[in-house]
């Protein structure tokens, strides 16, 4: 009832009421922003999608048939959420501050497993490195060392 009444105040006034936020846990949106990383750059290369595969199936312990379904959960969630903000508070709830730099490593893996590299990706780095507590810096060493092997 309340909702109505909000829905009837803000129409008085023209302004639509805020979309409600879903609720995501912390290991949804590890997975929906490895996604987000592939996604980035308008291009989910195949090769980049094997790369998720990989690092949830290491991160959790998942088989591959586990990996593929929780990264399509995820691809589902990166689609309807909009909003990288909301996927980076529920992963700094999961991800202690000295683990978050492999993560890192982990999105770079994704984002590079294509052997390209596009502004647009370089630019959701900056704000995931920002939004999860970390230096340009961190995100550099962590693309170097990706880069490396």
């Amino acid at each position: 009832m309340q909702y109505d009444a909000r829905n009837w105040f803000h129409s008085l006034f023209g302004r639509p009421p805020p979309p409600e936020r879903p609720e995501v846990s912390g290991r949804a949106a590890v997975v929906a922003l490895l996604v987000r990383a592939a996604r980035s750059n308008s291009d989910y290369d195949p090769q980049q999608v094997a790369r998720i595969d990989r690092v949830i199936a290491e991160r959790f312990g998942l088989t591959a048939w586990d990996s593929v379904a929780l990264r399509r959960e995820a691809e589902a969630l990166d689609a309807g959420i909009g909003d990288t903000v909301h996927l980076t508070r529920a992963i700094k709830e999961v991800i202690p501050l000295d683990d978050r730099p492999a993560y890192l490593r982990d999105l770079w893996s994704v984002i590079l497993a294509d052997g390209k590299r596009h502004h647009e990706e370089d630019g959701l780095m900056r704000l995931v490195s920002n939004l999860l507590g970390l230096a340009d810096r961190d995100s550099a060493l962590a693309r170097q060392a990706v880069a490396r092997k």
